[in-house]
C-alpha cells in the first residue's frame, strides 16, 4: 500500500466518519474511495480526501440531507459557504416554528377549561378540485355548523370510499349533539365510516380506501378524528400549527430520526400510508379534544395541498384572506399553480363570537 493511502479504518478515524458511513457514501457516489482492491474489495482512501470527508461529516452534524451535501461538495468554497448559510437560515426558521408549536402545546396542555359564557360559533367554507393531472376527483370535502371533514380516496372506488366515509359522519352535523362523550361519538362514527367504505369497495378490489380528517364542534371545543395523511392546521395569533400527524412510512422514519424532513420530500415511499379507512385492514384513528378561542382559524386539507404548497405559503394565504370562502379558493389555486398533481380539497373554518 502506498504511503499516501489509508485503510478505511484509519481514514474513518482521521475524518470522524464511521466505516459504515463511508461505505454508504461510496454507494451514493458522495465520497468514493481512491482505490478498491480487486481481490478483497477493501477500500483505500487518499490522504488528500480527508478535507472533503471532514466537510461531509460536519454537514451531516448540521443535519443537512445527503442530496444537498453532494451539491455543496461540488461547489467552490465561496459558493459552498453561501449554500450553507442559506441552509442554516432555513433550519433556524423551521426551529422557530417548532418552538412556537412546543409553546402552543405547553399552553394547550396546561390550560384550564373555559369558564366564561362567551358564545362561539363557526364560519366555514369547503371546496374540492380535481387538480390539473388526475382524470377524476377522489376527494370529498364537507363543512357544516358542527362537522368539518376531508377525505382522500384511493383505489378503483376511491371516490365512493371518500364520500361514503364523510356521509357516515353527517348525522353528527345537527343542532344538538347526541348524548355521550364526544370522542366516543366520533369513535363510533368512524366504525360506521369503516363499514361504509367496505360497502363502497364491494367488488372494487382490496386497494380501495380513504383517509379521513374531521373536526366536530361542541360549542367551545373541537373534537378531532384523524387517520391517513390528510391534515388539520390551526392558525392562532398569526402562527400556524399542524395538529395532526401523517400516518405514512416517511413520517415514521422522520419520527425515528432515520430521515430528515427534506429527505422525505423525495423518498420513493413518501405517499405510502401506514393507516387508512380500509375494507380489509382495521385501523385505530387518532382522537383528541382541541380547545377553541375566538379568532382561531382551522384548515383541513388533503395532501394535494400540503405536498405542493409549503406551510409558510399556507400560513400567508390563511393570514391574508379574511373570508373562509376566499381562503379556500386561494389555497386550491396555489396548489394548481404549483402543478396541481393531485386532487386538492380544503375546509377553512373560523371560530367567532356568536351574534347576540
Amino acid at each position: 500500500m502506498r504511503e499516501d493511502m489509508l485503510t478505511i479504518g484509519a481514514f474513518a478515524k482521521a475524518c470522524r466518519l464511521s466505516p459504515k458511513a463511508l461505505r454508504l457514501y461510496d454507494e451514493l457516489d458522495l465520497l468514493r474511495p481512491s482505490r478498491v482492491d480487486p481481490d478483497t474489495g477493501y477500500r483505500y482512501y487518499a490522504v488528500g480526501q480527508l478535507e472533503q470527508a471532514r466537510l461531509v461529516a460536519w454537514l451531516r452534524r448540521l443535519g443537512m440531507p445527503l442530496a444537498r451535501i453532494r451539491q455543496v461538495c461540488a461547489l467552490t468554497p465561496a459558493e459552498a459557504a453561501r449554500e450553507i448559510r442559506a441552509y442554516w437560515a432555513r433550519v433556524e426558521t423551521e426551529t422557530a416554528a417548532r418552538r412556537d408549536l412546543a409553546e402552543f402545546l405547553v399552553r394547550h396542555m396546561s390550560a384550564t377549561p373555559r369558564k366564561d359564557t362567551t358564545m362561539l360559533e363557526l364560519r366555514y367554507s369547503a371546496h374540492s378540485d380535481r387538480g390539473r393531472v388526475r382524470p377524476a376527483n377522489q376527494d370529498t370535502a364537507y363543512a357544516g355548523s358542527r362537522l368539518l371533514a376531508v377525505a382522500d380516496g384511493c383505489g378503483p372506488a376511491g371516490s365512493s370510499a371518500s364520500s361514503a366515509a364523510v356521509e357516515a359522519l353527517r348525522f353528527l352535523d345537527t343542532d344538538e349533539l347526541p348524548a355521550g362523550n364526544v370522542l366516543n361519538l366520533l369513535e363510533d362514527a368512524v366504525q360506521g365510516a369503516t363499514q361504509a367504505v367496505r360497502d363502497a369497495a364491494d367488488g372494487a378490489g382490496e386497494d380501495t380506501g380513504t383517509t379521513l380528517t374531521a373536526l366536530l364542534w361542541t360549542g367551545s371545543r373541537l373534537a378531532l378524528v384523524h387517520i391517513g395523511d390528510s391534515r388539520a392546521y390551526l392558525l392562532r395569533d398569526g402562527a400556524l400549527f399542524r395538529i395532526t400527524d401523517d400516518h405514512t412510512v416517511v413520517q415514521s422514519l422522520i419520527d425515528e430520526g432515520r430521515l430528515t424532513p427534506e429527505e422525505a420530500t423525495t423518498h420513493p415511499q413518501r405517499m405510502l400510508l401506514l393507516k387508512a379507512l380500509s375494507p380489509t385492514t382495521p385501523a385505530t384513528p387518532d382522537l383528541r379534544l382541541q380547545d377553541a378561542e375566538p379568532g382561531d382559524r382551522y384548515l383541513l386539507c388533503s395532501d394535494g395541498l400540503s405536498r405542493v404548497v409549503p406551510d409558510a405559503a399556507i400560513r400567508r394565504l390563511l393570514t391574508s384572506t379574511p373570508a373562509p370562502d376566499t381562503a379556500v379558493h386561494a389555497l386550491i389555486a396555489a396548489a394548481n399553480e404549483a402543478g396541481g398533481p393531485d386532487n386538492v380539497s380544503c375546509v377553512v373554518a373560523d371560530v367567532v363570537e356568536a351574534a347576540a
